[in-house]
């Protein structure tokens, strides 16, 4: 399978409005207020890092210490939202694809060297345009302070590396957050990368032609997710419920204190044993609209199903039952045609459809169902 070429014309459409950064953290669902410049080291905007021959590649722009941590205990949910221009606003375009990996690593370290564990990925095929939200778990880790550096690598451009083109190349958006767990667990930071050793020209998965390269060749930057990483994550998707915490045992809520002087040693380089093997982590997680006809179809193989939509074009997650099953088809739909279609109070349209024309392109079926 290849990319669509229809790819490129999404890519250039959504370029104006694409650049997104974190600013701010909900823990066990309790939002935290905005961060920026106080426990989130933000960059003085949301432009992506290109050059992978910079110091920015660590924690972006802004590498510098700011004056508070946020409390966290083993087992607590930290949630990193994404936003454009402010908090709640329209988040990364939907054309800038690729993975989202979060990464640890000791605050002493300022970033430095081979100290970046990697928690979380969600591995290509991703569409970074749903991304709002991304959920780790803050694994047994001992008490001391943590930089924790959520990711968004997006490939629209990666075909030609910044250093051959600058008005090309990867576009790595990410911030450093200071944590501080005060559970006092038994797993040290193992080993990790060094961004600027590993975030390189020569990397397949930092330059990656997006259009015409087979998606199963795909490896993401930064190697594998740690063993020390907390099974069945939450990933992409929703923040928590309020007071949400995985565990059995209840925890003082989160709070927010003035940064205390960093440790004066490393947490060891080589790994602590793992007592449990973690699972698989979360697949690509989208919000869906699910479409049901009048009439219950009774078998999975029914010959027709009608659909009571706008003319639009219906973003399917590869493998969905609903390319299978025409009884109920899970569906993503434009938010501004179902608008206009209310605001113009159109009259509603139905198509009888066998088979949905599909074309498939980065993950995704594209369907395109036309009253017409």
């Amino acid at each position: 399978m290849k990319f669509s070429t229809i790819a490129a014309v999404l890519a250039s459409a959504g370029a104006a409005m694409a650049h997104a950064k974190v600013r701010a953290v909900f823990v066990n669902g309790v939002d935290q207020g905005n961060g920026e410049n106080s426990y989130i080291r933000s960059p003085p905007n949301n432009s992506p890092v290109k050059d992978l021959s910079s110091d920015d590649i660590i924690c972006n722009v802004n590498n510098a210490a700011v004056p508070k941590t946020l409390e966290v205990t083993a087992g607590d949910q930290i949630t990193f939202e994404w936003s454009h221009d402010n908090r709640n606003d329209d988040i990364i375009d939907a054309s800038h694809k690729g993975p989202a990996l979060v990464y640890v690593a000791p605050t002493s370290s300022n970033g430095q060297g081979n100290v970046w564990v990697k928690l979380y990925q969600e591995v290509y095929p991703t569409t970074n345009g749903s991304v709002s939200h991304i959920t780790v778990t803050v694994p047994d880790l001992e008490a001391g302070e943590y930089l924790f550096r959520p990711e968004l690598v997006t490939l629209h451009e990666a075909d030609t590396a910044f250093n051959v083109n600058s008005a090309r190349g990867v576009q790595l958006y990410m911030e450093c957050i200071q944590f501080k767990v005060t559970s006092s667990g038994s797993v040290k930071l193992p080993a990790g990368i060094d961004l600027k050793k590993s975030y390189t020209y020569s990397d397949k998965g930092l330059v990656y032609n997006l259009y015409n390269e087979d998606a199963k060749t795909y490896v993401a930057p930064g190697g594998a997710v740690s063993s020390i990483a907390v099974a069945g994550q939450l990933g992409i998707g929703p923040v928590p419920a309020a007071g949400s915490k995985p565990s059995s045992t209840a925890s003082p809520a989160p709070t927010t204190t003035e940064a205390a002087p960093e440790p004066t040693s490393q947490p060891a380089t080589t790994a602590a044993p793992v007592t449990s093997t973690r699972a698989p982590l979360p697949t690509s997680k989208m919000t869906t609209v699910t479409v049901r006809s009048s009439t219950v179809v009774p078998s999975a193989t029914a010959p027709v199903e009608t659909l009571q939509l706008l003319p639009a074009l219906l973003l399917l997650p590869r493998g969905t039952a609903a390319l299978q099953s025409p009884s109920t088809t899970a569906v993503v739909v434009s938010a501004t045609l179902a608008r206009l279609h209310a605001k113009l109070a159109l009259p509603a349209l139905s198509k009888t459809l066998t088979t949905p024309s599909v074309s498939k392109f980065a993950g995704f079926d594209f369907a395109f169902l036309s009253p017409f």
